[in-house]
């Protein structure tokens, strides 16, 4: 994030800001092996399509996912696989914090 422009950084938050919503990482990480469309996705989630394709929208817009029309359907996959390199740090990250509070917690537990 060198020097970057005060434009730039306000698109890297908004972003970031796409990520910061549960469905949507849920989304992500339904469409880490293969594409599915908005009912795949509603059912496995949850939530009804037309939430999903709110959600699906805006991740769109973000360059997130893609959409391709088939038909009367549509179908989304990940734009870049490299999101998941940025959702497995943060994971791991988070991940190696809760391991770091139960050891400290771990001499209060009986």
């Amino acid at each position: 994030m060198e020097q970057m422009p005060p434009q730039a950084l306000q698109e890297v938050a908004a972003y970031f800001q796409v990520l910061a919503e549960p469905t949507r990482l849920q989304i992500l990480n339904l469409l880490r092996d293969k594409e599915k469309n908005v009912g795949d996705l509603a059912n496995a989630c949850g939530c009804t399509a037309a939430n999903i394709s709110r959600h699906l929208s805006l991740m769109t817009q973000h360059g997130l996912v893609e959409k391709q029309s088939r038909g009367t359907s549509a179908y989304y996959r990940i734009a870049d696989s490299a999101i998941f390199a940025l959702c497995d740090l943060v994971c791991g990250n988070i991940s190696r914090q809760w391991e770091r509070s139960a050891l400290r917690r771990a001499p209060f537990v009986k």
